[in-house]
């Protein structure tokens, strides 16, 4: 199983059946860790997909009480290997595992974020939604597959590109 992308970068991949499992051993470690409850560890993303192509990394949603009081938590998912990236997002924290020691290339994030809050029900319910669609999923994919077809790099971009979609996704699986 091959995981990770260098800063910027943006690539796809056939899905591997090799993400689920390195997702529950990550989540295993988390639990073992932290001692947060299995409920508040989630897969997302593209990965937690089994028949859409995704960029080569695990994200995870991880639920606490209070994500701006995470210092012991933070401290935990350095033991880990998880390391606190300079990203501004409401509603959340995100922490990256790298595979160099260079930290260049990115293997997992970890979207630190309160349990049950607006972020995490938007996170399941998009997740929740495509897994429910094929159709859905499949013109996930095509809106990803467009956006890589004319862009090696930008990942800001990228996550802007998709933004529509997934707010419409939103919207309608609300009603």
């Amino acid at each position: 199983m091959e995981l990770g992308l260098a800063r910027d970068e943006v690539r796809l991949q056939l899905h591997q059946s090799e993400w689920a499992t390195e997702f529950m051993k990550v989540k295993r470690d988390l639990i073992l860790v932290t001692g947060l409850p299995d409920e508040r560890i989630e897969h997302v993303g593209s990965t937690s997909l089994a028949d859409v192509k995704a960029k080569p990394i695990i994200d995870l949603l991880v639920g606490v009480d209070d994500y701006k009081d995470s210092q012991s938590i933070l401290q935990d998912l350095k033991q880990l290997g998880f390391l606190r990236l300079k990203v501004e997002r409401p509603n959340e924290m995100v922490c990256a595992r790298f595979k160099d020691e260079a930290y260049k290339v990115k293997t997992h994030y970890i979207h630190l974020t309160n349990y049950r809050g607006e972020l995490w029900e938007q996170m399941i319910q998009f997740r929740n939604y495509l897994l429910q669609s094929r159709e859905a999923r499949k013109e996930y994919e095509a809106i990803k597959e467009a956006y890589v077809k004319d862009h090696a790099k930008g990942i800001a971009a990228y996550t802007e590109h998709k933004e529509p979609f997934i707010q419409r996704i939103l919207e309608y699986s609300t009603r």
